[in-house]
């Protein structure tokens, strides 16, 4: 009983991620919870205590996710920057349904929450902060590796980083031509492989 249970609220917790990363917190109103959870108001309620704990549960496993994807493409690579630079063709990679090609969820609701929902909007930008982490863990060993100059500062790194995966998601989102976001992607990468030139 108690792995059914527990493999139910984890497809609950898909379901209401997905509704709230296409239509975002305001717009996601509770009829729309009700049919992707397929339960009624006062489950919800009872299963979850409140929309907005709701939605921060959804964000902690969209993080959740997002590290663990990162990490394990990180991991197929022998060179960190190669591993760093290989993130942008995977974003063309991505078939045209995948919801990744949507602009990051975490991103999206601090451009939401932030002027109503101080606690979303925290959270997020928390969780947007400890991604950057993930990224200057990633620079920290290609400067370990020799791949980058010993004075080069991994933080900084990964905030460019971070702002150009952004940037790249955006584009995803706007639907720019596939052609387009293959270039974009290209010359994100060949910055960053080029860190092993300039900076060593």
């Amino acid at each position: 009983m108690a792995r059914a249970a527990n493999y139910d609220r984890d497809a609950a917790l898909d379901a209401a991620m997905t509704v709230f990363w296409r239509k975002g917190y305001h717009a996601t109103s509770l009829k729309d919870l009700e049919g992707v959870l397929a339960m009624k108001p006062g489950s919800i309620y009872a299963a979850f205590d409140s929309k907005e704990n709701l939605y921060l549960l959804a964000i902690a496993r969209y993080f959740d996710a997002s590290r663990q994807g990162f990490r394990a493409q990180i991991a197929k690579y022998a060179s960190p920057l190669a591993g760093l630079a290989a993130q942008f063709q995977n974003f063309v990679e991505l078939a045209a349904a995948d919801p990744s090609r949507q602009a990051c969820m975490l991103m999206k609701t601090l451009v939401d929450t932030r002027a109503t929902d101080p606690n979303l909007a925290e959270a997020s930008r928390a969780y947007l902060d400890q991604m950057c982490g993930e990224f200057a863990e990633v620079f920290s060993a290609a400067q370990d590796a020799g791949e980058i100059a010993k004075e080069a500062d991994p933080k900084r790194l990964a905030r460019r980083y971070q702002a150009n995966i952004t940037a790249l998601r955006v584009e995803l989102q706007r639907g720019t031509a596939q052609a387009d976001i293959a270039d974009l992607a290209a010359d994100m990468a060949q910055e960053t492989m080029r860190l092993g030139r300039v900076t060593g």
